[in-house]
Formats: C-alpha cells, sequence, structure tokens
C-alpha cells in the first residue's frame, strides 16, 4: 500500500514539476501576436502541404504544434486589395480597395477604417509592421497613420523599381518608376538598387521582427511581418546562395523557413511561445507566369490574379500552444477576412460600427471544428466583378474575362514570364469536395444548386456590386485620396 502512494505520489511530482507540458497558460486572455503574411506563396510551396524538391522544417513544426488549414481563402487574388482585406475584416472592394497600387498612387487605404492594429491598441498592444505595405504609399496611407507604433520596410512591391531581372536598367513602364526605396518608420533610410541588396531584405525583415520581439517582451504586442518574398524578383542573402543545390526558389524557401525558425527560437527563449499565437499565410496564390521563379498552387487551378482556387487557396497555419491543440488539421471554410473578427472576439472588442465581413473562428481555435461557421465566400476581382461564389463546397464561376498563367519558356533576357493572356471563360459549376482543380462542370446535374448560388450573387450584387453585370450596388465605403 506504502509503495502505491509513493508511486502516485512521485507520479503527481512529475506533473507538478513540468505542469507547463499539461496545462494551458493561466492568462490567455491578452496573447502576443505574430501575423507572417507572405507574398505570392502557393498553397504546394511547403512541405507539410507536398511541396517537393524541398522541406520547410520549421514552418511544418508550427503546424504540428498547432492548427493547419486545407480551406483557407485569400479575399482577393492580388497585393494591395488582400492586404486591406486581411487588416480590415472587410472583402478589399467593401473599403474600396482595389488591384495593386502603384509608385505615387493618389489613393490607399482609407485612414477612415479600423485596421487590425487600431482594434489591438485598444487593449494597449504594442504594434509594429515590418516589411511590404503596399496600401498606398503617401505618408496619410502609411503605417504610422494606421495604428502602428513603428514600420520598417518597402512602401509596394519589390518588382515596382526601373530594374529589369537581370539587374539591367528596365526599357518597358517600369522605367518611369522611382528606385525602390526602404523606410524606417517616416524616412526612406536606404535605396535598392540591385538584387544583391534585394536579397538582404528577408534577413532585414528578421532582424527588425526579433528587435521588436525582445523590445516587447512584457507585452503585449502585435507584430505584422510581411514578407516581401516570394514575389518576383526572388533573391536570397550570401548566405543562402545555392544553400539547397535545387535552385533559387528552393533556395529563397530555405531562408524564409530560417526567418519562421528564428523568431520561434527568439519567443523560446524569452519564454514567450506558450502564450503567443503566430499566424502564418499568404496575400494570394503563386505567379506562375514566372515559371521557376514561382512556387505551386499545390494541384488547384491556376494562380495569382484568378478568381480559380490556386488564386485564392493560401497556406495557414496557426500556432497557439496555450490553447490550440497540438497536430490539428481544420477542413472549414475560412479565409483572411475571418482573422479580424477572430482576434475581436478573443479580446472581448466589439466590431467597428460599420460592416465587418469576417466571421469569428475562435471556436476552431478551441478544438470546436465539427460546424462550419462560414458557408458562403464571394470571389472578387478588378475594381469591382463579382467573378465566383461559393456556398460551402459548391462554386460557381460566372462568365468573365480570365487571366490564365501558363508557364512560358525563358525569353531572350534569360528570365521565365510574359504578359497574361485574357481569355473568355464561359461559367461553370464546380463541387469541390470531388474536383478541387475545378475541372468538371456539374450545372446541368445540380439546377437546385444553381439556383441558391444565384441569389447569392444577386444579393452580393446589391451590396458590392459587380462591374461584369453594370451594378453599382450601395454597401461600399469611399477609400482615401489625397490630392
Amino acid at each position: 500500500m506504502l509503495f502505491i502512494f509513493s508511486f502516485l505520489l512521485s507520479v503527481l511530482s512529475i506533473f507538478l514539476s513540468d505542469s507547463s507540458t499539461f496545462l494551458p497558460a493561466k492568462n490567455t486572455e491578452n496573447p502576443n501576436i505574430i501575423l507572417i503574411y507572405m507574398d505570392d506563396l502557393g498553397y504546394g510551396d511547403l512541405s507539410c502541404n507536398g511541396a517537393l524538391g524541398y522541406t520547410t522544417p520549421a514552418i511544418d513544426k508550427l503546424a504540428v504544434k498547432g492548427m493547419r488549414f486545407t480551406n483557407f481563402l485569400t479575399a482577393q487574388a492580388v497585393c494591395s486589395a488582400s492586404r486591406a482585406a486581411l487588416l480590415t475584416g472587410c472583402y478589399p472592394n467593401r473599403v474600396g480597395v482595389s488591384g495593386a497600387y502603384f509608385p505615387g498612387s493618389k489613393i490607399g487605404l482609407s485612414p477612415e477604417e479600423v485596421t487590425l492594429a487600431e482594434l489591438l491598441k485598444q487593449r494597449n498592444y504594442k504594434t509594429s509592421a515590418v516589411g511590404k505595405w503596399h496600401l498606398g504609399d503617401h505618408p496619410s496611407f502609411m503605417p504610422l497613420n494606421q495604428g502602428f507604433d513603428s514600420y520598417f520596410g518597402l512602401p509596394y512591391s519589390n518588382d515596382m523599381w526601373p530594374v529589369h531581372y537581370d539587374g539591367s536598367p528596365s526599357a518597358d513602364w517600369k522605367k518611369s518608376i522611382p528606385t525602390l526605396p526602404l523606410i524606417l518608420n517616416k524616412d526612406t533610410i536606404a535605396l535598392i538598387k540591385t538584387l544583391q541588396e534585394q536579397g538582404s531584405l528577408t534577413k532585414q525583415y528578421t532582424e527588425r521582427a526579433i528587435s521588436f520581439v525582445e523590445s516587447n517582451k512584457k507585452g503585449p504586442f502585435f507584430l505584422y511581418l510581411a514578407h516581401s518574398m516570394p514575389h518576383v524578383p526572388i533573391a536570397v542573402s550570401n548566405r543562402f546562395k545555392n544553400y539547397t543545390g535545387k535552385g533559387l526558389f528552393a533556395d529563397l524557401m530555405a531562408e524564409i523557413d530560417w526567418s519562421v525558425d528564428t523568431i520561434v527560437r527568439t519567443l523560446d527563449r524569452l519564454g514567450l511561445s506558450k502564450n503567443t499565437m503566430i499566424i502564418f499565410t499568404s496575400d494570394n496564390g503563386p505567379w506562375l507566369n514566372y515559371g521557376n521563379h514561382a512556387g505551386s498552387a499545390g494541384g488547384f487551378r491556376e494562380g495569382k490574379g484568378t478568381t480559380f482556387e490556386g488564386g485564392h487557396r493560401v497556406p495557414a497555419i496557426i500556432c497557439w500552444p496555450a490553447v490550440i491543440p497540438a497536430g490539428t488539421v481544420c477542413n472549414q471554410l475560412t479565409s483572411t477576412i475571418d482573422i479580424f473578427p477572430t482576434v475581436a472576439e478573443l479580446l472581448h472588442l466589439p466590431l467597428p460600427k460599420v460592416q465587418v465581413d469576417g466571421l469569428s473562428f475562435l471556436p476552431f481555435l478551441h478544438g470546436k471544428l465539427n460546424q462550419p461557421i462560414r458557408r458562403e465566400f464571394l470571389y472578387y476581382y478588378r475594381k469591382n466583378a463579382l467573378e465566383a461564389v461559393r456556398y460551402d463546397h459548391w462554386k460557381l464561376v460566372f462568365k468573365h474575362p480570365g487571366r490564365t498563367y501558363t508557364l512560358h519558356l525563358p525569353g531572350n533576357d534569360g528570365f521565365p514570364g510574359s504578359a497574361p493572356e485574357d481569355f473568355p471563360f464561359p461559367g461553370a459549376l464546380y463541387n469541390l469536395s470531388r474536383d478541387p482543380s475545378e475541372l468538371y462542370d456539374v450545372q446541368e446535374a445540380h439546377p437546385d444548386i444553381m439556383k441558391k448560388l444565384v441569389q447569392m450573387a444577386n444579393k452580393a450584387r446589391a451590396d458590392l456590386g459587380d462591374d461584369l453585370t453594370g451594378v453599382n450596388g450601395n454597401g461600399r465605403r469611399p477609400v482615401g485620396t489625397v490630392n
């Protein structure tokens, strides 16, 4: 009897001595939040999603420790629009943002909109944006006017400079674009002129991210780390040149994985890992017309710039060891616009009084995965074109001019890529549960589903409009403008 009592006591002592392994953190009300937002990273670019030819062990480990999403959609498959949606929880045309802004644009995300950073400021979070911004480069649209305490990075995409992909001066439309500025808070601290200089961006962003975490270790903090890569032109630091022996894109993915690993190790060293929520996702699918300088949509149709799944379905992982059950997979329909309301519910904050399109998926993070939260999704592109609607696994793609991104042979300059080709898409109904590659039109077999999806589309048109049918809608808010 004494032996049994001693055995039970020893087991209890082991349990209590390493209670962090078994018990959630006592305070999970105000977790630190790190949102890692990749640029043009495809669904199939992570080894945990089936990438071939290289591995991403640090990112895979996030999935093992947290939750991997398989049915996660970006709000629009292009740069500025997707970022506006992420930070506001709204379809981008709700807030007047579409496409990708060019240097010197007179429009941008309105400072009247409530961003995720401004939401978190209500709970006294320290906030920082590191990396690509691309929501208007006029000072009134930049991060310090959108809820961020500090900023370091590029104001727009890394291809918006007067340089060709071999490093020579550009002779096309880009020759009039200014040199790429690297900005610290409000000031340009360097001009990026070469691919070698671009190769240092991932490293510089990571170092800035670590510095912010270390300076705010007492928390809570919000770090928005928006990498410029793997958007073309792709480049790596000296350490990662020929690192994998499997090409430049594989080397780049190794450096991105290193960045994630370095941030995770910093959290471990500071004792912040358990109550830090790391969200890892991408702005849209891969820019496929750049061949081996682009990634993979993982078997989904097409990529960036299209409303097919390859453009919208992106990798997504959320790791929060204090709350999320390790090794879970969420197959429910979710979107980047749902992050904003999820954080709001987590922090017991009311949503802005204006319309927010996202839906909180907080129950999923607690392991309640059986019931769907989002059942509908709208696929918009260009200024205001409703190109597809979705209900559960049914997706109706309307007749529209598409943008097919086929793999072109390298040009005379030795670099792949060419302008996208327009083609008339006749419209189709897809059952994504059986046909995720969107190959088989089944509209004739499902007239009841067609009716429901058309009704959804008409409701969306009345709200947000549709350039394809000439409907303006009345639910859009004005974009920010400057004289």
